[in-house]
């Protein structure tokens, strides 16, 4: 066997080996939770993500060849279309698919990152980089079993593209150019959100060619077909156009043309919007602002999600290295090695926009250390094998040496592999929903119709519309400031202003589809002076002033008829984030300022102190006299109310007045043993008096199913 085939061999056992590492490493998470049935639906596990049950909406309605109308169902989505190719070829059933389908795609990470360590002839650096970077904190994170999300190909795909550019330029191969631009429009099929990162690798690419080799033409080649790729036209097109350029470059008496083709590549580039998502992505996590203004006749102002998403908020350094290498020593040395890599090898430089998004989650948040995973993985593995064979150099004895520079290697190769696998084993994450809210939901899809709408907050909406089959009003990707005000106005004010609202909003969304559907021309010239239900309604009804409306919502409004049922989706689980919530209604929209700061306290850390209970956090509770003492204020209590369940799991609620002035309200629920401490109007909020306390106004809801984990009603108007 000759030595490139010996070579060809090692190469791919090496990737072979890297992935069935990667994989295994992935089913630690099966084996410590293989007995838990409150993990499993069916006999199946569930996902473990939100957003996971969105491109499952997708691909379950591409199985069963059918969609409800005006729904949201991702049906042309990549993630989608991929599901369902695969759980057509496959043999498995559709929830093991999309429950692995994380571990075996995510694993794919370790085949361009050996392939480029093999090109730079350090395919020893590859694999070690390989073996790192799959199970990196962030990267494992986000392509552990069950977290079926886009994130399965989103390094994956640029980290081929960067391979692809790494070989085009340094072998100069024409091949390389159709590889790019396929890999540019796979990218963009598959996570439309690309084009940072694509324009990122044409800039650096630019200035290679513009600075240091401006006279070889197959670099102005590469420029072209990347424009081409990264328009901002449909998939198809791009294919088509990108064939037939490549084809149009393999021929020799069209040489002369490239800068032609350059500069109507850079026209349609920039025709098709190309620069305008680049610009969007930078507004939504850099230049966030708190507080949305609609563009309406009626401009209102709505509090801005991204203030209150986590993976879009600040990270502090430490949490930075580590989600990206591990430790933070390994990720310091990982800059370390890339520095010397790209000193020997410029070409690396590529991986800068990797890089670089990386660090962008110090300002744009925690979700984009994944993209700087590849790149420190091999910084390192490039520094512990140049330190090895430094190592090698001094010793005289060349088996000694050996000896030493293996054991180098190795104890060095598990210390920073180390902290990885211990978060992994400690990183048990629990499934969305547990069994038993599942079987609700699923209790739920048999009584609604596939029309009817569940209210609930966004992010809880695509597993509900997963498992209901009914319409939700915000979900993950649909939670603009616009529409999570009346969801948050819903749920945290009085009941009869919910019901209205409820009805009204679902109305007006789903006469808002009818107008776009009857009139597509006439539908963008409405949207253009209105844009959200809420002005709208203010308008309708007469009013020139959106909070005289609201208020306008406790008395007898007429309503629009009914055409579809309505319920509310109540879970525990929202308890412990019901001040994000209120936060999106507790605003005046007609000027954006916060109108007030609701108090609502939640702990299960208290202790009974016989003529005291203690809260922690400096709220004490005076038995005697019925006072809350915070700090040194003393404050009336209205009630104390105590909820419970009997052993035939009946709900049962003990009230008593305090002070009929009382300010706020004590609520021991037995069953969670957790207190709430709430002011008046978190008190009389819809969630607190549906879920909490099952006192429902007879007149706007009735019960359908009052579950401990969730409680669901149905809209009576």
């Amino acid at each position: 066997m000759n030595t490139l085939n010996q070579n060809h061999l090692r190469l791919v056992g090496l990737i072979i080996f890297a992935f069935i590492f990667s994989f295994s490493i992935r089913l630690i998470w099966v084996y410590q939770f293989n007995d838990f049935e409150s993990f499993k639906f069916a006999g199946q596990f569930m996902i473990n993500t939100n957003d996971g049950y969105y491109w499952a909406e997708g691909a379950r309605d591409l199985l069963g060849g059918f969609t409800k109308q005006h729904d949201l169902s991702p049906i042309t989505e990549a993630a989608s279309w991929l599901t369902y190719v695969v759980a057509k070829v496959l043999p498995f059933s559709f929830e093991t698919i999309i429950f692995y389908m994380p571990a075996v795609l995510g694993s794919l990470i370790v085949i361009p990152i050996i392939l480029i360590a093999s090109n730079l002839k350090m395919i020893e650096v590859g694999f070690l980089a390989a073996l790192l970077a799959s199970i990196a904190v962030s990267y494992y994170n986000r392509t552990m079993v069950g977290y079926y999300d886009t994130d399965m190909l989103t390094i994956v795909l640029p980290t081929f593209l960067l391979w692809s550019l790494i070989l085009a330029l340094r072998t100069k191969e024409e091949k390389y150019l159709l590889i790019t631009a396929l890999e540019i429009i796979a990218y963009r099929w598959w996570y439309p959100q690309s084009y940072s990162l694509e324009f990122s690798y044409f800039g650096l690419i630019l200035a290679y060619a513009l600075i240091f080799d401006r006279k070889n033409l197959f670099n102005f080649k590469l420029l072209t077909i990347m424009l081409f790729a990264m328009m901002g036209l449909p998939s198809t097109i791009r294919l088509l156009i990108v064939i037939g350029v490549y084809i149009s470059f393999k021929h020799e008496r069209l040489k002369q043309y490239v800068w032609y083709f350059l500069a109507a590549a850079g026209a349609l580039f920039l025709f098709s919007g190309g620069l305008d998502p680049i610009w969007l992505r930078l507004k939504l996590y850099v230049f966030k602002d708190a507080i949305e203004t609609s563009k309406d006749i009626l401009p209102l102002h709505f509090f801005s999600v991204m203030q209150t998403v986590r993976e879009a908020g600040q990270i502090d350094f430490v949490t930075f290295a580590e989600r990206i290498s591990g430790h933070t020593i390994t990720f310091l040395l990982s800059l370390v090695g890339y520095v010397l890599m790209a000193k020997k090898y410029p070409v690396i430089l590529l991986g800068l926009p990797l890089l670089g998004l990386g660090f962008l989650a110090l300002w744009g948040g925690l979700r984009f250390t994944i993209y700087a995973v590849p790149v420190c993985a091999l910084g390192v593995s490039y520094l512990l094998f140049t330190w090895s064979a430094y190592i090698t150099q001094l010793f005289v004895n060349e088996k000694l040496g050996s000896i030493v520079k293996s054991s180098f290697v190795i104890l060095s190769s598990l210390g920073i592999l180390y902290p990885n696998l211990l978060h992994i084993i400690e990183y048990r994450v629990p499934t969305v929903f547990n069994k038993t809210e599942v079987e609700q939901l699923d209790s739920l899809r048999k009584i609604a119709d596939r029309e009817d709408y569940i209210v609930a907050w966004w992010d809880y909406g695509y597993p509900i519309r997963y498992y209901t089959d009914a319409k939700t009003l915000i979900d993950g990707a649909k939670h603009d400031g616009n529409v999570n005000f009346p969801v948050s106005f819903m749920l945290t004010n009085p009941q009869e202003s919910a019901a209205r609202l409820a009805r009204l909003e679902v109305e007006y969304t789903e006469k808002a589809f009818l107008v776009a559907e009857q009139n597509e021309t006439k539908a963008k010239n409405e949207q253009k002076k209105i844009m959200n239900n809420t002005a709208q309604m203010t308008l309708d009804y007469g009013f020139h002033d959106a909070n005289d409306f609201l208020d306008a919502l406790q008395t007898p409004l007429s309503m629009p008829a009914k055409t579809r049922e309505i319920y509310f989706y109540l879970p525990y689980r929202m308890l412990s984030i019901f001040p994000t919530v209120a936060q999106f209604s507790n605003l005046d929209v007609m000027s954006g300022k916060m109108v007030r700061q609701p108090f609502f306290f939640q702990t299960n850390r208290f202790k009974d102190n016989g003529t005291t209970l203690d809260f922690s956090s400096g709220l004490v509770l005076d038995k005697a006299k019925g006072v809350l003492k915070l700090g040194a204020q003393d404050i009336p209590i209205k009630y104390f109310i105590q909820t419970s369940y009997t052993p035939e799991f009946k709900f049962v609620k003990e009230q008593t007045m305090i002070h009929s002035d009382g300010v706020f309200s004590i609520i021991y629920m037995q069953a969670y043993n957790t207190f709430l401490i709430l002011d008046e109007s978190m008190f009389n909020s819809t969630y607190i008096q549906l879920f909490v306390l099952e006192n429902y106004d007879e007149r706007f809801f009735e019960p359908i199913s009052l579950e401990a984990y969730a409680k669901v009603y149905r809209l009576k108007i």
